[in-house]
């Protein structure tokens, strides 16, 4: 309801913007300056006056795709009074109440001749095919399934780095859009323009003073456990709206209740060992030594992704390798230059300890205590012994001190918005003091597939209800060596498409998946089928006249 409400101000502000600044020109039109108030109405008379689709004001509100509707519109009405070429049009779109009230309040707006018009438009059709092209992809992106890609490789070999996915919005429940004046298809940032790789100073792609609150129209399913989710990054301090966070795309392995614990690796859900999924491929880390160097490119060639570290020894080298799955560890363990070969494990009770490189990635130099980047920072796990630890669920009422207050924190203060404080050994909630606190949303624990390469939850802790995107459907592209991989001193060989996994469906639990050919083919048939079909009336209207 505050969704609606708040959104129906802004809609409010619009209208009185709009009739402030167009009366006069509605009443030159011929119509009842009151008209230019009414939300929806004054687009539709706009948009018959200069003979486009009528039907397009109904888009004229809309998250997202309003703004750049509502641009369109304010440029026809200004090229209805004459105002025609780029600066008009740049000037419309950027300060579009302040250029419309000029022409306005001018002394005698004149409406362009009929001459004018009709050489005017001939120019305009290709830019026309273009903004409805760019209109039916946004609504497509914002409202039905979005593209998201992997350019990190936390859920090799389930998915590929380089691998781009459709994401269903509409499975989990669809997320009003929280943001709604916004750049299409770009998530956080417009570009990188500041420092390399520091989202802080980039211009961000949408407007943060224009705020709308969290709503969910429910869904037709619920996350399951052990279901591929993308969601958005729960402690993205660079953007605070919750659908502008970096999006990251994990396994769902404890749902609302469950208890999850890593022994030595390997991940118990309720006590039991977790099930893996016939698409699942689960990796770990393993320590190899050898007599001789290895065939790199022949290991990548037979097995794909295999990040890597190699150092040099004077018994011969060692290797580093991340995500190998139990098969892969078992081939190369067979290798005849292998002498010894180990999972890395990291021992029980010493918090996360990760191997440091030296300054130019060829050799690992001392180990770094990293403690507090577990989740929760006052207990002894690291990511191989892990819990066990009971994933919230919506209606909880959970004990509230010292000891507990660290798994909970963020939780009430960030996701359920309270203000939480702890002075004197005491725990606040909204000023009052709490020795309780009922949960009032529910949480998924998500962990990557290659399990000693992942930031997941382990680190950022547990993922809110409020915080889920969708669920993956297919890959709509895949390219190899797309993205290079921090983590491994041997890359890929250039670029190609794998052609393979093209339309291929990402989350259905099965290793031979179903191919979506046919969904690309519709989409592609409805989007030119319809500018064909469009187009074709238009010009047999035009002939009628």
């Amino acid at each position: 309801m505050n969704y609606i409400i708040t959104y129906a101000v802004y809609v409010l502000i619009i209208s009185v913007l709009m009739g402030l600044t167009t009366w006069k020109l509605f009443k030159k039109m011929g119509y009842n300056p009151l008209f230019s108030f009414v939300p929806f109405y004054n687009y539709f008379i706009i948009l018959k006056e200069t003979e486009h689709p009528k039907w397009w004001a109904i888009l004229s509100y809309l998250p997202i795709v309003g703004p750049i509707m509502m641009s369109a519109f304010h440029i026809f009405l200004m090229k209805k009074f004459g105002k025609r070429g780029a600066l008009n049009g740049l000037l419309t779109v950027i300060l579009p109440f302040i250029f419309m009230a000029t022409v306005n309040y001018s002394k005698d707006p004149q409406i362009e001749t009929d001459e004018e018009e009709e050489e005017s438009k001939k120019k305009e059709t290709f830019l026309g095919s273009v903004t409805f092209a760019v209109v039916f992809a946004t609504i497509i992106h914002a409202f039905i399934t979005q593209p998201f890609g992997i350019p990190t490789g936390s859920m090799e070999r389930t998915l590929l780095v380089g691998d781009f996915l459709f994401v269903n919005k509409w499975a989990y429940g669809y997320r009003m859009p929280m943001r709604p004046v916004a750049l299409p298809f770009l998530q956080g940032t417009i570009f990188d323009s500041g420092q390399k790789g520091n989202p802080k100073d980039d211009p961000k792609s949408y407007v943060d003073a224009v705020k709308l609150p969290y709503l969910r129209i429910p869904g037709y399913d619920e996350i399951k456990r052990y279901d591929i989710v993308v969601f958005n990054y729960p402690q993205d301090s660079v953007h605070t709206a919750i659908d502008r966070k970096d999006p990251y795309v994990k396994r769902c392995i404890g749902t609302p209740g469950d208890v999850i614990e890593f022994r030595a690796g390997r991940l118990f859900v309720n006590n039991a060992p977790e099930k893996i999924l016939g698409d699942e491929y689960q990796q770990h880390g393993y320590l190899v030594k050898t007599a001789s160097q290895l065939d790199m490119p022949q290991l990548y060639k037979a097995y794909g992704f295999l990040p890597v570290q190699e150092n040099q020894t004077n018994e011969g080298f060692e290797y580093a390798f991340q995500g190998l799955t139990d098969q892969t560890a078992k081939d190369i363990k067979a290798l005849p230059e292998v002498i010894e070969m180990t999972e890395m494990v990291e021992k029980k009770g010493e918090g996360a300890v990760r191997f440091k490189l030296n300054a130019d990635k060829t050799a690992y130099t001392k180990n770094i205590d990293t403690t507090n980047s577990i989740y929760p920072v006052n207990k002894p796990w690291n990511q191989d012994w892990y819990g066990p630890l009971r994933i919230p669920k919506k209606g909880d009422v959970v004990k509230l001190d010292q000891e507990t207050l660290p798994t909970y924190k963020w939780i009430i203060s960030e996701y359920e918005h309270n203000k939480l404080e702890s002075k004197n050994g005491k725990i606040y909630v909204n000023g009052q003091e709490a020795n309780q606190y009922t949960i009032k949303q529910n949480y998924y624990m998500m962990i990557g597939d290659n399990r000693d390469a992942s930031l997941d939850a382990r680190y950022f802790g547990v993922v809110p209800e409020e915080n889920i995107v969708g669920r993956p459907m297919f890959t709509w592209m895949s390219v190899e060596g797309l993205f290079a991989d921090a983590n491994s001193t041997y890359q890929a060989p250039g670029k190609k498409i794998r052609w393979d996994r093209m339309f291929k469906a990402t989350n259905t639990g099965e290793a031979n998946k179903t191919s979506y050919w046919w969904v690309a083919v519709i989409i592609l048939v409805l989007f030119f089928g319809w500018d064909f079909f469009a187009n074709l009336f238009k010009k047999k209207k035009e002939e009628d006249q």
